[in-house]
């Protein structure tokens, strides 16, 4: 496919991405950057952990994404007595006929909030993890695929908040990025206060089908990459493993550097952002733009950062200070 013919088609398919837009700003007022990161984990079939302080419509923000989609969407509140088999189902006892029956829970969906997923014990977060990295759920000894697509989208509190837990590694690894929430400006602030409980509640309508979101996935897969922006891209990640190649001083830093998946994953986000962005090729900015989404939580912190208050961000920053731009 030749670079205006990709370009035209970019820009046919970018009239979608305007009409989810226009229909999620209904219920949102700013957050721009969340709904770049929500399209983006949409397009790409990405799992996402949003993370910010009770208020900020984190769960308002997935409900109205998932209400543009033509899917089914299912909420799960996630609390500290939570079984892994409220969430992935069970087998029931019939006495009747004496054997099992199988009731699927609802994970069996395509877009899940899980709502506050820290406030679970590790053993249902765990509960997550076959579902997330291999699309299916084993249930007794019977394996169910799941629909596609299927897309997790998670919300926590900081974990410094009461009656939180650490996620496992494991499963961060899995979420493909993290978006972190922030406060409005006073503008924003403003608009809420006028919208919430002054107006009717808005309802949001379909307007892009599981057909058509399949079109923008392989259409991201074909957004042009000079091979300079690959070797970029590996050398950022290699630069959280081993910083002393890259002449980086912050070994002492780092636990554990960026895993195999961050390759991936800045890889097709880089191509999806350039996609929101309206072109058919990626630059060095959208890889910028994108890492510290895919990096503030694969990269984990030493004692010694945290005895001295160094951040994820601090150390995405002197890497990127520090590896050379194509």
């Amino acid at each position: 496919m030749s670079v205006e013919e990709l370009s035209s088609r970019v820009e046919e398919k970018h009239l979608m991405i305007n009409s989810v837009r226009n229909e999620m700003n209904k219920v949102l007022v700013g957050q721009r950057d969340l709904i770049d990161g929500l399209l983006m984990g949409l397009f790409v079939k990405g799992h996402i952990l949003i993370e910010g302080v009770p208020g900020l419509a984190k769960t308002s923000a997935v409900k109205a994404l998932a209400a543009t989609v033509q899917a089914d969407f299912k909420r799960i509140q996630f609390t500290p007595d939570l079984l892994p088999a409220d969430l992935i189902g069970t087998e029931i006892y019939r006495p009747k006929t004496g054997d099992f029956s199988i009731k699927k829970g609802p994970v069996f969906h395509n877009i899940i909030l899980a709502d506050e997923i820290n406030r679970a014990p590790s053993k249902v977060q765990s509960a997550l993890l076959e579902a997330m990295q291999e699309q299916q759920v084993t249930i007794g000894e019977t394996t169910f695929r799941l629909p596609a697509p299927f897309l997790v989208m998670a919300t926590q509190n900081p974990i410094e908040q009461e009656g939180t837990y650490p996620l496992p590694e494991a499963q961060v690894d899995r979420f493909m990025l993290k978006l972190i929430v922030d406060y409005p400006d006073i503008t924003e602030e403003k608009e809420i206060m006028r919208r919430v409980g002054f107006e009717e509640p808005v309802e949001i309508s379909p307007v892009i089908s599981p057909a058509q979101l399949r079109e923008i996935e392989l259409l991201i897969r074909e957004i042009y990459m000079d091979d300079k922006l690959k070797d970029y891209i590996v050398d950022i990640i290699f630069a959280t493993r081993k910083p002393e190649d890259y002449k980086i001083d912050i070994k002492n830093y780092i636990q554990f550097g960026a895993s195999p998946r961050a390759t991936i994953f800045l890889s097709m986000l880089s191509r999806a952002y350039a996609f929101l962005r309206g072109r058919a090729y990626v630059t060095p900015q959208d890889i910028k733009t994108i890492a510290p989404l895919i990096l503030r939580h694969r990269i984990i912190l030493s004692y010694e950062a945290e005895a001295e208050d160094i951040t994820t961000e601090q150390i995405i920053l002197q890497v990127f200070d520090s590896v050379e731009v194509p």
